[in-house]
């Protein structure tokens, strides 16, 4: 495995293969990344990993400067899951001016849930991904299911812009609780760790509801959100939609369970948690 740093080392490697698959990340990486990596790893003739904590995903009041930086432990985990690969720029390498270019998803998408509570959010994640994109040239890439509203943003970004890149997705890992695997677990004492398995707990309760033929949507997420926050939870989000387009359903999608997705969003002490589940 190799580590490189700048655009034109990445460039120069990846100039003898042809089928590069890519599984773009932040660092700090956990099982979750690492089954990405292995799901990436046959799907192409090299399989390259990207570490980068991108800025221009992350509002003013959030943890970019405080995000762990574990780059050392990263590339040990990389290389033991076959990478060939790590791409870790600096800022300044992937950014070298003021991103004045940037990617705005559409709206009807990009606005809700996630880019709701985080405003330009998507706007970041696509601008970045579009340039790694850009610098990887890769034919496969693989990102994780836990961010299923981002994962599709993506998807639909390649597909309007014509990428030559199959997007596939990876399961979301857990751990032996229930609880999604994510960087920010991190974060969680003790004691919030023990409860923060009561996020997919919740929405498992919603889809016992839909399944049991309750088609209260309102009802449903209302109680989803005051059990999280009689827990001390302050929720941002617990919600029902449809798979294919993250819109609240209509009547006929609750007779087709396949259709639908909840999915949640809560912060647990200082803590912000996401989590879904395909019903």
């Amino acid at each position: 495995m190799i580590v490189v740093h700048t655009v034109a080392e990445l460039r120069a490697h990846l100039a003898n293969f042809k089928r590069p698959a890519f599984v773009p990340t932040m660092g700090n990486l956990h099982e979750g990344h690492i089954a990405l990596v292995k799901q990436a790893k046959p799907l192409g003739d090299v399989t390259v990993v990207s570490i980068f904590v991108n800025r221009l995903q992350f509002l003013p009041h959030e943890d970019f400067g405080t995000y762990p930086r574990t780059l050392e432990a990263d590339c040990k985990k990389l290389e033991a899951a076959g990478c060939d690969v790590v791409f870790a720029p600096s800022e300044p390498e992937l950014y070298p001016e003021p991103q004045g270019y940037r990617v705005t998803p559409p709206t009807e998408l990009a606005d809700i849930l996630e880019g709701h509570f985080r405003p330009g959010f998507f706007t970041g994640v696509c601008t970045v991904v579009l340039k790694l994109f850009n610098i990887v040239q890769p034919r496969v890439a693989v990102f994780g299911a836990k961010d299923y509203q981002q994962q599709m943003v993506i998807r639909r970004m390649v597909a309007q812009l014509a990428l030559p890149i199959e997007i596939v997705t990876g399961a979301t890992l857990r751990a032996d609780d229930g609880l999604a695997l994510s960087s920010r677990n991190g974060y969680l004492s003790a004691a919030e760790r023990a409860e923060a398995v009561q996020l997919s707990r919740t929405l498992k309760g919603m889809i016992v509801a839909l399944q049991n033929g309750e088609h209260n949507l309102a009802a449903i997420e209302q109680h989803a959100m005051k059990t999280l926050a009689d827990r001390g939870w302050h929720p941002d989000y617990l919600t029902v939609r449809r798979r294919h387009d993250l819109q609240p359903p209509q009547a006929e999608d609750l007779t087709h369970a396949d259709r639908l997705v909840v999915l949640g969003a809560a912060k647990l002490g200082t803590t912000r948690l996401i989590d879904n589940i395909e019903v």
